[in-house]
């Protein structure tokens, strides 16, 4: 039975949730894999991803190429590959020993159809979105109405079920998440936790001339949120919340990243003190904005682990948000403020309470949680550790059925025999 990694054959990540430009979980999680396989192990590290062209770089042991795909209509910073014989090409020619599938469509199945030519590939997926429910219910319900949308839920549901049952290993972020699979009836699932560099993401980096370079108010507290700007983020509401904050709080804001809703929310924050200054892409840099900030606001009904949140959590900041998904694992009691899904107003009260208590204290107490507990060491040590074994154990057993059944007789054989 394999269960070691071979280092002349590459692990691969394969992902459509990949943007150069607007950030995102999955971006920061390839690259922090990245820098543990190429520091810890002698591992090669293939990495797909889409791109405006076709491009393939090779460093070392990394290797990350760009499928050429077209943007995705309504959000430009993300690409959607539709050339699964490119990706097949990638693989033919690279080989990979283990593929880590981390987004729903498309190219699970184009991974599932390369381990079908090659058994000995273990399949590894992140489940990291309930999609059924986020994005196929949510949206067709607000196109087509609830009835439509609950069965294009069932029917998205019965592709999960499909398509995950296919993986030797999936992964989730939250125990909630495997909850959610064993009703698809996928039940080889292991949960992961994200990590956070606590070394960069530190309330060390508080710039306090930072206020004044943005053109905000010196004094009240100064809000942050970090991520997507769209429909799936809920950033909208972050406006609405803040229209309700009193006056004499004095505060002001600050929205970090790119998305379609980027110059919606630039117009309905004219004359407020909310300054959208785009995607940061340098780690450092975000850190600094972060750790400038007094209290970190997120309006996410469905986040599925909350690395943003971990993030500004290191940067010493106490976190207010909505009761809902994985917020209320990431936000435990004495760490910040949660309220009732969309009442913005519930928000507006939560932020001044923070503001009026004791909001250093409760970041220190949410560094000290985040340090103790999350790490990108402990992640990538868990995944190639145990989930991948797993998987390749998984896989070794695979082809022994499959080596069984094609030595076990047929009826027809098995009476020849018995004739002769």
């Amino acid at each position: 039975m394999v269960t070691a990694l071979d280092p002349g054959r590459p692990v691969c990540d394969l992902t459509q949730s990949y943007s150069p430009v607007a950030g995102g979980g999955v971006g920061t999680y390839l690259r922090e894999k990245r820098d543990f396989v190429l520091q810890n192990t002698d591992l090669r590290l293939l990495q797909i991803v889409p791109g405006p062209e076709d491009r393939v770089v090779e460093n070392g042991r990394h290797i990350w190429v760009e499928i050429g795909a077209e943007p995705v209509r309504g959000s430009p910073n993300y690409r959607f590959i539709t050339r699964t014989s490119a990706v097949r090409a990638v693989l033919e020619q690279y080989r990979p020993q283990v593929i880590e599938s981390q987004c729903p469509w498309v190219l699970p199945w184009t991974a599932i159809n390369y381990r079908r030519a090659h058994p000995e590939t273990a399949l590894v997926a992140g489940y990291h979105t309930d999609f059924p429910n986020t994005h196929v219910y949510r949206v067709g319900a607000s196109i087509f109405g609830d009835f439509a949308a609950r069965g294009l839920r069932r029917l998205s549901a019965g592709y999960a079920e499909i398509t995950y049952r296919e993986f030797d290993r999936v992964y989730t972020l939250g125990e909630d998440m495997r909850g959610v699979l064993g009703r698809y009836r996928v039940r080889h699932v292991d949960v992961l936790s994200l990590g956070v560099d606590s070394g960069i993401f530190h309330p060390g980096r508080r710039d306090p001339g930072l206020r004044a370079e943005l053109g905000l108010p010196a004094q009240g507290p100064l809000l942050a949120y970090a991520g997507r700007l769209d429909n799936e983020k809920r950033a909208d509401r972050l406006i609405a919340m803040f229209r309700e904050l009193p006056p004499e709080l004095g505060a002001s804001m600050i929205l970090i990243g790119e998305g379609k809703l980027r110059d919606q929310l630039a117009e309905a924050a004219h004359g407020l003190p909310v300054v959208l200054p785009g995607y940061c892409a340098d780690r450092a840099a975000l850190a600094r904005l972060l750790a400038s900030a007094d209290i970190y606001v997120s309006a996410m009904a469905d986040e599925t682990f909350g690395l943003s949140v971990l993030e500004a959590q290191a940067c010493g900041l106490p976190v207010v948000g909505f009761a809902s998904g994985a917020m209320v694992q990431r936000v435990l009691p004495g760490l910040g403020e949660l309220v009732e899904l969309d009442d913005v107003a519930a928000m507006a009260r939560a932020v001044a309470a923070v503001w009026h208590g004791d909001p250093v204290a409760m970041g220190q107490r949410a560094r000290a949680h985040v340090v103790e507990r999350f790490s990108w060491k402990q992640t990538f040590e868990m995944l190639f550790g145990d989930v991948y074994p797993r998987a390749m154990v998984a896989a070794w057993r695979r082809q022994q059925r499959a080596r069984w059944f094609r030595r076990s007789p047929t009826p027809t054989a098995l009476a020849s025999q018995q004739a002769g």
